[in-house]
């Protein structure tokens, strides 16, 4: 019999411009070596769910962690500081990236990583993941999980997300994964073929699954947008998609 367990814990990185931020963290226990993961949460925040799931990469043999990007918008709940983060015009694409940049950081050096990093991100996560394949070539795969606002239309645009990762496509350096809702209404379905039609177009390797029955956040558990047939199917695909480019421990 193989022994199987993992540790999960609170830890803190070195995000954007050295600022030390909160993460979490899970690792199968044994000497590994394993793939890393980066887990982006999605805009509801850096709440239960993100922490399951990342316990849930780490129970399939990954090292795991998820900064928590909100960190700046503290002390509060992860809705509390989510909803500051939209009163305030919405994450910085810069500082994300830098914090994500740790938490990269934080897995290369753990003793038992065997030197591959992936990426997986929900919702606003999702559009993290889109830009981060054109933004952090040392990732080795990245996994868009219903991003929206990936092609975002000019009026949406700001001084915190000035361009459309859409038109980052041509720097994409690495293979991706997008999963999707047909009932979603961001990212539509017209705005998968867009985004889809952009990849093509630039020649990129990608995957892309779309779900009949359901919408927006059809993973997450915890609330009534949960499809369970299609969530059961699109983690099957994200395991297979990352022991294909970062190696099965």
């Amino acid at each position: 019999m193989v022994y199987e367990g993992i540790i999960a814990e609170s830890v803190r990185v070195n995000g954007h411009e050295n600022e030390v931020i909160d993460a979490y963290a899970a690792r199968p226990l044994g000497p590994g070596p394993y793939s890393g993961v980066l887990v982006v949460h999605h805009m509801p925040g850096w709440d239960e769910w993100t922490r399951e799931v990342v316990r849930k990469i780490a129970d399939h043999g990954f090292n795991a962690i998820s900064p928590d990007l909100h960190f700046r918008h503290g002390p509060g709940s992860a809705q509390e500081k989510s909803q500051r983060v939209r009163e305030t015009g919405g994450q910085v694409d810069t500082v994300v990236l830098g914090d994500l940049a740790g938490g990269e950081a934080y897995l290369r050096d753990l003793p038992s990583s065997n030197g591959k990093v992936g990426l997986i991100g929900f919702c606003s996560g999702g559009r993290v993941a889109y830009m981060a394949a054109t933004r952090m070539p040392t990732l080795d795969c990245a996994v868009d999980c219903w991003g929206g606002n990936v092609a975002s239309p000019p009026a949406t645009l700001n001084e915190h997300q000035p361009v459309a990762p859409i038109d980052m496509t041509a720097d994409i350096a690495m293979p991706l994964l997008g999963l999707f809702g047909n009932a979603d209404p961001n990212p539509t379905p017209e705005q998968v073929d867009q985004i889809e039609a952009a990849l093509m177009d630039h020649g990129k390797s990608y995957e892309f699954y779309r779900y009949d029955g359901a919408g927006h956040a059809f993973f997450n558990w915890h609330n009534e947008r949960y499809r369970v047939e299609q969530a059961l199917d699109g983690w099957q695909k994200v395991f297979i998609f990352f022991e294909k480019h970062l190696g099965s421990s």
